[in-house]
């Protein structure tokens, strides 16, 4: 298939036309967009989807093929235009146009027929031709990555063809020419808002969500390049690497050229997601973030068990970038553990040996680790993997975040951010403290917090916040790399129990004294 670079569109997302269909309302404000995707979460919401954790993964392969098939028809125009030859990937009558749109020839076929026909198209057509996709002679990568959208959908959860069709309509409603570019943020910021609710403690989603903030204060310290390769081992719904490609393709500014805007959507971003649910959301997420090419692996990176590897082809064996925030308090039997050096059934301590073994070196990595992991020094796989990471990488920074961060994700633990460089060892290590700050739903973690942190980091700067821990050091607490300021003037309670039973002996003494000089002044006044 043979795409042309235009200047008509930025990625998926930076289209000036789009389908031809009856007027849509005008979204001109972000709360306008977001309004939009909100209704169409309350239809799902009373279609038989209990939460977020249901509908979000349903609304992702709609609102995907909503925008794939707007992608092609504007291809399809521009390779028109220059006397190109252009192949869709999606058959007629199984694009948007023609079974979803309002005007749709087939969806007015299947309405107007049997009772049920639209469902049974749906369920029984649709779906089995999108899954098979990727088994066609000479499948493209956007074949196989349409079928991937699609793959753990066996059929649709909603419960009536009314609430079908008017899911259908509003997402039609909110395609691109319809959203004023001027004045909102892009679609897929919408999106990333229902990623988050799919995210929050009661939907059970926080193991496959970082915090958005988190995410940008990474990828702005590690500062990936257009020509790196960028990889996340776990990559939930693809928060890094969408927030990776975002902060690359802001970097390149108006003068990128076709060959630099095309590297950065197809040969740039790759990663490993072993959850069915999520492995989809994470495609339809990049995608719509402009990706047009998102390498993802599904499968357990740990145990090397292969669901299915097509988007995975010509992966390199190493990378330039790593962003990761491995899975909490999680465990890993035998067949993980074989496969790693200092066996342990803690998954944040595999992670991290794969993530140091992943890197080139010269590459750098951001990475979420568990406090546990930084402070514990009685296992032996812990202290072997920390002693490989400072002798193999230089790690540069560690960087404590406040409570709480996680807790709205349904993760309490206390969290640190890594940041190292593959092609130690590690000399010193510098420490920055954001734990003082109060983190609350209401009032969650912010970018503007990390501001002294990015100001201090070029140089490392030792500040109230921040200081310098030499190796010798760390070696001496062997290997508890948990950060603990000696800048912060502590409230702790230092006194022994035998100095505090001392003090309410001597409290009980004078009390006893001026309870009996009481009672004599009540005798002498009788």
């Amino acid at each position: 298939m043979q795409t042309l670079n235009s200047p008509l569109r930025d990625g998926v997302l930076g289209y000036s036309q789009g389908v031809v269909s009856p007027a849509p309302r005008r979204l001109t404000t972000p709360s306008s967009v977001n309004a939009a995707i909100k209704q169409i979460a309350d239809v799902m919401r009373r279609a038989n989807y209990a939460g977020a954790l249901q509908y979000v993964p349903e609304l992702s392969w709609i609102l995907f093929l909503r925008i794939l098939d707007e992608r092609e028809q504007l291809e399809g125009e521009e390779a028109a235009a220059v006397g190109a030859s252009f192949t869709p990937s999606i058959d007629a009558p199984f694009r948007w146009r023609d079974w979803a749109a309002p005007d749709g020839p087939k969806r007015a076929e299947l309405t107007d027929g049997a009772m049920g026909a639209f469902l049974g198209f749906v369920n029984g057509d649709l779906l089995p031709y999108l899954r098979g996709l990727r088994d066609q002679p000479g499948a493209s990568a956007r074949q196989k990555v349409i079928s991937q959208v699609v793959s753990a959908v066996d059929k649709i959860g909603v419960d009536t063809e009314r609430n079908l069709l008017d899911i259908l309509d509003r997402v039609h409603e909110i395609h691109l020419e319809a959203v004023d570019q001027t004045h909102v943020f892009t679609l897929s910021q919408a999106y990333e808002g229902l990623l988050l609710k799919m995210g929050e403690k009661n939907n059970d989603g926080g193991q496959f969500f970082t915090p958005r903030e988190v995410i940008r204060a990474m990828v702005r310290a590690v500062d990936p390049k257009v020509g790196e390769t960028i990889y996340d081992p776990g990559c939930g719904t693809g928060g890094f690497l969408a927030q990776a490609f975002d902060h690359m393709r802001t970097r390149l500014g108006p003068d990128a050229t076709a060959d630099d805007l095309r590297a950065l959507r197809e040969d740039t971003f790759w990663g490993r997601e072993k959850a069915d649910l999520v492995y989809p959301i994470a495609l339809a997420n990049l995608v719509l973030h402009g990706i047009d090419r998102p390498h993802i692996w599904h499968g357990n990176t740990l145990t090397d068990q292969e669901v299915y590897g097509g988007l995975f082809a010509g992966a390199p064996d190493q990378f330039d970038v790593i962003l990761m925030n491995p899975p909490f308090g999680g465990k890993e039997g035998p067949e993980a553990q074989t496969r790693f050096a200092y066996k342990t059934s803690a998954t944040q301590v595999l992670f991290l040996q794969h993530v140091i073994g992943a890197l080139k070196t010269g590459g750098r990595c951001g990475l979420v680790i568990d406090e546990g992991v930084l402070f514990r020094t009685t296992e032996a796989a812990f202290v072997q993997t920390k002693r490989k990471l400072l002798d193999d990488c230089d790690l540069e920074c560690i960087l404590s975040l406040p409570p709480g961060v996680f807790s709205s994700a349904g993760a309490g633990v206390k969290t640190n951010l890594l940041f190292f460089t593959k092609g130690g060892p590690t000399e010193r290590v510098w420490y920055y403290d954001l734990s003082d700050i109060k983190v609350t739903k209401k009032q969650p973690l912010t970018i503007d917090r990390f501001a002294e942190f990015f100001e201090l980091l070029p140089g490392r700067t030792d500040s109230g916040h921040s200081w310098t821990v030499t190796r010798e050091e760390l070696e001496a607490r062997k290997l508890d790399l948990k950060a603990v300021n000696p800048n912060r003037k502590s409230n702790e309670d230092t006194r022994t129990p035998e100095e505090l039973l001392d003090i309410i002996d001597s409290k009980g003494r004078e009390i006893d004294a001026a309870v009996a000089e009481l009672r004599a002044s009540l005798a002498k006044g009788d």
